[in-house]
């Protein structure tokens, strides 16, 4: 892996006066390009720029106007036409939000991630009244699927894959490149950073995992923080095992989430970023326990408010 031009290198530099972190751009195979905005934490999402040098497509956007745009300052860094076409990984607005910004692409994403994006609407927003959104306009995929497609960027084959019925959420699709053997995760898969399945499920992300390592991918672009190999997979994992492990013991022995979250605490994994995600992923957890299906909808402006009562202050969004 090598950091990209000069020219993307220009784009940080255009926007430091109103980015107060780092955004890499690091050529992971010929005209692959991750695009990982700093260390990944709440709404920092990374997003993928595919080129055959003429033309490219977007794996995301960003979750604000400004960083939707230095995106696309970013592509058309690296490629002389906007992108033709935008890959939705799942409906949450830090890979959505940015879609009005590239007015010539086709979006393309499941058809359930369709569906949330029009339902969720700015509501993530909502939950951080006082970060600069921007004037977003909602803009859903145009193209849905199903199952799987695939699509090319001159050589570049990308396989869309839905990995359902829920994980991180429930309109999950990874980007799997197969001739180059790398592998955009979205949400399923964070690096350095607290996994999140609290719209989803714990037992299907475990399962999802599996499916991922199957395919054999030898780089892994997470849905927030570093570029990694496989190795990623097995943090995820082991942090999701030690989830639906506590969940088990807190239902026998009667405790709540929050009572269980106080008592184990983070344990092995309190240096990922966002560690307060161990209360709603509890919550997920025992739901499942408790023999509600995956995936079945949770109170998420409740949890978000006992996150912070357990957290002793709100989730911080740095977007």
């Amino acid at each position: 892996m090598h950091a990209a031009t000069d020219a993307v290198d220009a784009v940080d530099a255009i926007d430091s006066a109103d980015v107060t972190d780092v955004t890499d751009v690091i050529e992971v195979a010929e005209g692959v390009h991750a695009y990982v905005q700093g260390a990944g934490g709440w709404c920092l999402n990374n997003a993928g720029i595919l080129t055959d040098g003429g033309h490219s497509a977007l794996i995301d956007t960003a979750a604000t106007e400004s960083r939707a745009r230095r995106l696309r300052r970013a592509a058309l860094a690296l490629a002389p036409h906007p992108p033709r076409a935008v890959v939705n990984t799942h409906f949450h607005g830090d890979h959505t939000y940015g879609n009005f910004v590239f007015p010539e692409a086709l979006t393309i994403g499941h058809e359930r991630t369709r569906t949330m994006v029009r339902a969720a609407g700015l509501h993530m927003a909502g939950l951080w009244p006082d970060v600069c959104w921007g004037d977003i306009e909602i803009t859903p995929p145009e193209l849905t699927f199903q199952d799987r497609t695939t699509l090319h960027v001159g050589a570049i084959r990308a396989e869309l894959i839905h990995i359902g019925p829920a994980a991180h959420t429930t309109d999950d699709t990874i980007v799997w490149l197969p001739d180059q053997g790398v592998l955009f995760t979205g949400d399923l898969v964070m690096n350095g950073v607290t996994p999140f399945c609290v719209m989803g499920s714990v037992t299907g992300s475990l399962r999802a995992l599996e499916q991922l390592r199957a395919l054999g991918a030898t780089t892994v672009v997470p849905g927030h923080g570093p570029v990694g190999g496989p190795e990623i997979l097995d943090v995820n994992e082991a942090y999701l095992r030690r989830i639906r492990r506590l969940a088990k013991e807190g239902t026998e022995a009667g405790a709540t989430p929050l009572e269980l979250a106080r008592t184990a605490g983070p344990g092995p994994y309190a240096h990922l970023l966002d560690s307060e995600r161990l209360l709603p992923n509890l919550h997920r957890a025992y739901a499942e326990e408790q023999g509600l299906p995956e995936g079945s909808p949770l109170d998420v402006p409740a949890l978000f408010a006992e996150m912070a009562e357990y957290h002793g202050r709100p989730p911080e969004c740095l977007a």
